[in-house]
């Protein structure tokens, strides 16, 4: 149940931040609940630390949780802009 409700989760937070960062056209439901997974992979390693919450990959589900992971994922989603961009030029 607990794999369920992370993959959902990862799901929602990949889809928030797709939105957010613009790139909801380009990427269906598997690429978002990859992107809010590793995003929070991303923010464990990074963020969790400076702020001493946890992420949906720790399984810890709560608020400060959820957006320390949103984080990630967002951040995850502007490197591959970036990138993106930069070898486009």
């Amino acid at each position: 149940m607990n794999l369920i409700i992370w993959l959902v989760l990862g799901g929602v937070i990949g889809w928030l931040a797709s939105m957010l960062m613009k790139t909801n056209d380009q990427q269906g439901i598997i690429l978002n609940v990859i992107v809010g997974i590793a995003g929070a992979m991303l923010a464990g390693w990074f963020v969790s630390p400076l702020v001493g919450v946890g992420t949906i990959n720790q399984a810890d589900f709560s608020m400060p949780a959820l957006i320390v992971s949103f984080v990630g994922a967002a951040a995850l989603l502007a490197i591959i802009g970036l990138l993106r961009r930069g070898s486009s030029s």
